[in-house]
């Protein structure tokens, strides 16, 4: 059965409008890919909930192939293309996975709706466990974000470390977030001088890479997501949470209020860190891929140290 037919028996999962707009998007996708390190692999794994695709990076050095592994979970709307800009500097000291959402477009194929937080974490959970995972430093970034941060409260098993990127899960979701995205969204269109100006304006850096461009604007076309935005972690559920996690913010990020979480998550979390980046919205890991990728690396390395010292 063709994927996209597949993914039409259920009203309320993710589906391509079409196999020819989804060949499209997948054109667009490896294009972005070929702009990050190549790939070792890529392998689907079976869940209750659909096929997740997953693309493994990993180093040359035989001694950081032991490392424990970074998992990376990306935003809404987007697939694990996004990370081009961190796997080189992340996959030359670790292993690296990147994970294709069900429900997002990409390459996984979803059966079964997983926005609700216990089923979210069971599908993560599944997929971990299906890669042979044991142990892992979660990436997320934006709803990816609210994916590492539903897994630290409700299965936290296999984590190492949480890294969030600006993530949703924190607050309510605002309309000026959504007048953002749909901005952002219009400004793809406009003439370069335009539109340089307006990824200035925006703080989108989308909007300056011709091949993520493309990726979204077909992906928009191409793919129907089916969810609601997740509810954010009442300071209960974040009190519960005992992983290493390291909070990142864009100091003009639409999506949170930067100083406020930046105050509330380390208050609320045992040992969490937290900062905020300056001259940057809600994309940091893309627009100061370098340093982001310097503090990522930093953090999990001191985790690891102390989790050596606690065994």
């Amino acid at each position: 059965m063709p994927r996209t037919a597949a993914a039409r028996t259920r009203a309320d999962v993710g589906r391509y409008v079409s196999d020819a707009w989804r060949d499209r998007y997948f054109a667009a996708c490896d294009a972005v890919y070929a702009l990050g390190a190549p790939a070792l692999g890529e392998e689907d794994v079976e869940t209750s909930f659909g096929t997740t695709h997953v693309y493994r990076y990993g180093p040359a050095d035989p001694a950081a192939r032991r490392r424990t592994p970074v998992v990376l979970v990306h935003g809404a709307g987007s697939c694990s293309a996004m990370w081009y800009p961190n796997t080189p500097a992340l996959s030359a000291e670790r292993p690296v996975y990147a994970i294709d959402t069900p429900g997002d477009p990409g390459r996984s194929l979803q059966r079964e709706p997983i926005h609700q937080p216990e089923r979210a974490a069971q599908w993560l959970d599944e997929t971990l466990a299906g890669l042979g995972l044991d142990r892992v430093h979660l990436v997320g970034s934006s709803y990816g974000g609210w994916l590492a941060l539903n897994q630290a409260h409700h299965r936290p098993e296999r984590l190492a470390s949480v890294t969030l990127l600006d993530p949703g899960g924190l607050e309510k979701v605002g309309l000026r977030f959504f007048a953002w995205i749909f901005a952002s969204f219009f400004a793809t269109f406009a003439p370069k001088a335009v539109r340089l100006r307006m990824a200035a304006w925006l703080e989108q850096p989308v909007l300056v890479v011709p091949e993520l461009r493309t990726m979204i604007r077909i992906g928009v076309r191409a793919y129907r997501i089916r969810r609601p935005a997740p509810l954010p972690l009442s300071d209960a559920e974040l009190s519960s949470i005992r992983t290493p996690l390291y909070l990142v913010l864009g100091k003009r990020s639409l999506l949170v209020h930067p100083q406020r979480q930046a105050e509330r998550i380390p208050r609320l979390i045992p040992g969490a860190r937290a900062d905020i980046m300056s001259n940057t919205g809600h994309g940091p890991q893309i627009d100061h891929a370098e340093e982001i990728n310097r503090r990522m690396l930093s953090f999990m390395d001191s985790t690891d140290l102390m989790g050596s010292a606690d065994r």
